[in-house]
């Protein structure tokens, strides 16, 4: 349908009437309210940055005014926009240019932690500043560990005292919660690495951590964000061994350090050993074959005899589907054993590596219930196949150990132990008259 011409006023207007599609009137004009959200301020990180160093020289060496300030100045000051250029303040004294120098022309302020004393005590009230402040504006937090891997990115344009403030600044902080151990991968930096910087740094860093925390919070703090198997990292490729690590951390007097990590490469060894066997016997290699691979291991490793049986033990019963019956289990158990005895013999040579067994073997029954009647029949069996002996088997019942099932185990066991205990007497006799 054609718009309809009207004559009105002297003009022509286009009717739409009656057009089907009616176009909706819209709004001309300025609007000259608006809300607040929508305003935008200008943005000016030099005022900032002078209002911010100003209160700070006002406020001093006295730390608890220099929160008070931070906090009250908050409600007045964007920290939301400008979270970089305060950290920048507070750590180096004003703004940094990349690289790690300070912005020419600028106003710089000494009460940061670059100017401190540098010494824990002096550095540990600074870090009651940040922490003050990022409890105060939470939302600050996510900026901070930004601004700390940043920093750790600029170490080479820092002085050695710098770097030291910062790493025992940075320690602190990971030792109360304040950063996520996360902000090491900055460390990994080719360039640092290559220098010596990151292991130089890492070694402050972690004396710090240290004595806020002991070895096994900060190993936790570490495996929380997969950290801790990243630490060979801190040296270039051709360092990256267990080796020049322990040596390296333990003489800057980090020993438990090192020790943590040797701890971590035969969890590691350990770990690649178990599938490896597991692999192995699914397989059905020559029991030989899978004994001179374990010792190989074994020797490579460093690792223990008794370690080693009860990782021979764990995959041995992991290498079945058991029987759902119970008295159809102990046959298909002592059948199953019975195969695997010389290799399970191969790593019982010493006392306490049968104790060892032992105790797996009590344990495994007491967590599968299913395994409680078979006990003294596996016990018996292992007596029979040379892989347990009467000394030990007399110790486990005589001396307390694991609780699990105890009580039970050593009831199934009495008549055995009594024969064990007539035939050690028998030929304790025969001995005498020969």
């Amino acid at each position: 349908m054609e718009p309809k011409r009207v004559r009105e006023g002297g003009r022509d207007e286009v009717s739409f009437m009656n057009n089907p599609k009616q176009q909706k009137p819209t709004l001309t004009g300025q609007r000259f309210k608006t809300r607040k959200r929508d305003e935008k301020e200008k943005f000016e990180p030099t005022q900032f940055q002078d209002s911010i160093i100003q209160g700070l020289n006002e406020n001093g060496s006295d730390l608890e005014a220099v929160a008070k300030f931070l906090d009250s100045s908050g409600a007045k000051l964007d920290y939301r926009r400008y979270a970089e250029t305060l950290f920048d303040i507070l750590v180096a004294g004003g703004m940094l240019a990349p690289g790690g120098t300070l912005a020419d022309n600028v106003t710089r302020t000494d009460v940061c932690v670059f100017a401190a004393q540098e010494n824990l005590e002096t550095i540990r009230a600074y870090a009651q500043v940040f922490n003050k402040l990022i409890r105060r504006y939470k939302y600050l937090e996510r900026g901070f560990e930004e601004e700390i891997k940043k920093l750790l990115l600029f170490l080479k344009g820092f002085t050695e005292s710098e770097r030291t403030k910062l790493a025992m600044l940075t320690g602190i902080l990971l030792g109360n919660g304040t950063l996520s151990s996360s902000i090491l991968s900055s460390l990994f930096n080719e360039n640092l690495v290559k220098e010596g910087v990151s292991a130089a740094f890492a070694v402050k860093l972690f004396k710090s951590w240290i004595s806020e925390k002991d070895i096994n919070a900060v190993a936790g703090s570490l495996r929380k964000v997969n950290m801790d198997n990243r630490l060979l990292e801190l040296f270039p490729a051709n360092k990256q061994s267990y080796d020049h690590f322990v040596k390296y951390f333990t003489d800057a007097g980090l020993k438990e350090l090192a020790d943590f990590v040797r701890s971590q490469q035969s969890l590691g060894a350990r770990k690649e050993l178990q599938k490896e066997l597991q692999d192995q016997m699914a397989r059905g290699d020559p029991l030989k074959e899978i004994i001179s691979y374990a010792k190989e291991e074994m020797k490579k490793n460093s690792i223990s005899e008794q370690t080693m049986i009860s990782i021979v033990w764990s995959c041995v019963m992991g290498a079945v589907e058991w029987n759902k019956k119970e008295e159809l289990l102990t046959e298909q158990a002592i059948k199953h054993l019975k195969q695997y005895s010389p290799l399970l013999s191969a790593f019982t040579v010493q006392g306490q590596s049968e104790l060892t067994l032992l105790l797996k073997i009590q344990e495994y029954c007491y967590d599968n219930i299913q395994f409680m009647k078979a006990f003294q029949k596996i016990v018996v069996l292992f007596y029979k196949a040379d892989v347990l002996s009467e000394e030990a088997i007399l110790k486990w019942y005589r001396e307390p150990n694991m609780a699990k099932g105890r009580s039970i185990f050593l009831e199934q066991m009495k008549k055995f132990v009594e024969w064990l205990k007539n035939a050690e007497e028998e030929s304790e006799s025969e001995s005498e008259e020969d």
